[in-house]
């Protein structure tokens, strides 16, 4: 089915377009008002942010939950700026019901864009909140792409639907696309002082568009000719850091078989001033960017005859990286001697894990495309009784505190480098009579673990 095709299918299921009074040209209106449609990670920050500045701001989810939540005052992946900001920002509205976006003249698209489990990119959710727009989409408003989509998405995909369910034309508004960035846990980078891109449909909505961010962000604004090549920033963006990543994971592999440190070797090479960006490896790559964009830009290839092998492999690569973490801990546990029999098949099975971290980055909540998860799914295949720990994931955690997942464990592996994690020494796992240690992100002193009784690996760290 063309995005044509989308559209219309889509447009029919209303009655009758719903049109708003005509204010004018495309050129005529300026941005008083802001819809911020998807309350999450991109999402609610902007919202916020866009409140603190001075604009009415409608934040809409189709979570009813969420938004009761949100109302509440409730969003546990906030920093602590944006938090006191959320508690105070009375006027912010927070909704579920479609009707509040028609008092707006600007509207900020930023659901997400995941993949499917064959990894195809599910454009599902921008077609539905495109289609949402354009049933409230007036003469001369905004409308922004921020969801991360593939190069052509927005003008194939997301135009379309605008123009067929507003009963507009491309020309009765301003479009653009101004791909996301965010970096949870970051105190430093956040929504403000990140430098963003924009391309836009034509000049005007460029403007229009830069205009806009201008008076948001704290940061540089970088114009590009058109919205494909916007698009395409964010795909290169986190393409590269899958590549470097998948390299670094490769050498720790190979090294770990060598005898060579790789942590020592990368903290050498990074001596040089330049032509050279550390990366480091991990037992795995997680969160809604680097382990998904990858998978669009190799999609829009292979849709324009053009296969993305170096991305393939890095994919490939890093998605190994969780069944390596656990087939070290398989391989330790089975060349020690006593307690763990070496001929059993699998040296997991009856082992008491504790599983120490579940979400996909240090210090925050988010368990979106997490190694930790298919950590834990493969050390219950192998028959291992897992117990699991996270202080930011705590509802998602099989024990309320680490002592608890400590307590009586066999082994432990580290999953997420939490900073709690990361004052852990060779005495909080003896204590607890924890005999082995695979510290999934070398986040421990592996020095400080030699003459003691712990067997202790990092990745690439023998």
């Amino acid at each position: 089915m063309s995005p044509q095709e989308i559209a219309r299918e889509l447009a029919t299921k209303r009655s009758s377009p719903l049109l708003h009074e005509d204010t004018g040209t495309a050129h005529a209106t300026k941005t008083t008002t802001i819809a911020v449609v998807g309350l999450g990670y991109v999402g609610l920050p902007l919202a916020i942010l866009a409140s603190r500045r001075g604009y009415k701001v409608v934040g809409f989810d189709i979570d009813e939950v969420k938004i009761a939540q949100l109302q509440e005052r409730e969003a546990n992946f906030l920093n602590d700026d944006d938090a006191e900001a959320f508690r105070e920002a009375k006027d912010l509205v927070l909704t579920d019901n479609e009707q509040e976006l028609n008092a707006a003249d600007t509207f900020i698209v930023c659901v997400p864009t995941p993949v499917h489990e064959n990894h195809i990119p599910d454009l599902g959710p921008v077609i539905s909140a495109s289609t949402i727009v354009g049933k409230h989409l007036r003469r001369g408003a905004l409308v922004v792409i921020e969801s991360t989509v593939n190069p052509g998405v927005c003008e194939r995909i997301s135009l379309p639907i605008l123009e067929k369910v507003s009963g507009l034309s491309r020309d009765d508004f301003h479009f653009a696309h101004c791909p996301e960035r965010i970096n949870p846990g970051d105190a430093k980078w956040d929504v403000r002082t990140i430098p963003r891109v924009i391309g836009g449909l034509n000049p005007e909505s460029l403007d229009r568009a830069a205009t806009l961010y201008e008076s948001l962000i704290e940061a540089q604004i970088v114009r590009m000719k058109n919205i494909k090549e916007a698009e395409a920033v964010k795909m290169v963006e986190n393409s590269f850091r899958d590549i470097n990543i998948a390299f670094v994971n490769e050498l720790a592999m190979a090294f770990d078989k060598a005898g060579i440190d790789i942590v020592n070797v990368i903290r050498g090479a990074s001596s040089k001033p330049f032509a050279f960006m550390p990366h480091f490896p991990g037992c795995g790559v997680g969160g809604h960017c680097i382990p998904v964009d990858p998978y669009y830009l190799i999609r829009y290839g292979q849709e324009n005859g053009f296969e993305h092998r170096f991305l393939m492999t890095a994919r490939r690569i890093n998605s190994g990286m969780p069944i390596y973490a656990v087939q070290m801990l398989d391989d330790m546990l089975r060349s020690r001697s006593g307690k763990f029999d070496r001929r059993r098949k699998s040296s997991l099975r009856g082992v008491q894990v504790a599983l120490l971290g579940l979400a996909y980055k240090r210090d925050v909540p988010d368990l979106r495309e997490s190694p930790a998860l298919i950590i834990k799914k493969e050390l219950e295949k192998r028959g291992a009784d897992v117990r699991t720990y996270d202080p930011y994931a705590v509802g998602a955690s099989s024990e309320k505190t680490l002592e608890d997942a400590l307590v009586g464990a066999d082994a432990a592996l580290i999953a997420t480098d939490h900073t709690l994690f990361r004052t852990l020494s060779p005495q909080s796992f003896e204590k607890y009579g924890v005999g082995v240690v695979v510290d999934g992100r070398n986040c421990l002193d592996k020095e400080s673990f030699l003459g003691t009784g712990i067997a202790y690996r990092g990745i690439g760290r023998t």
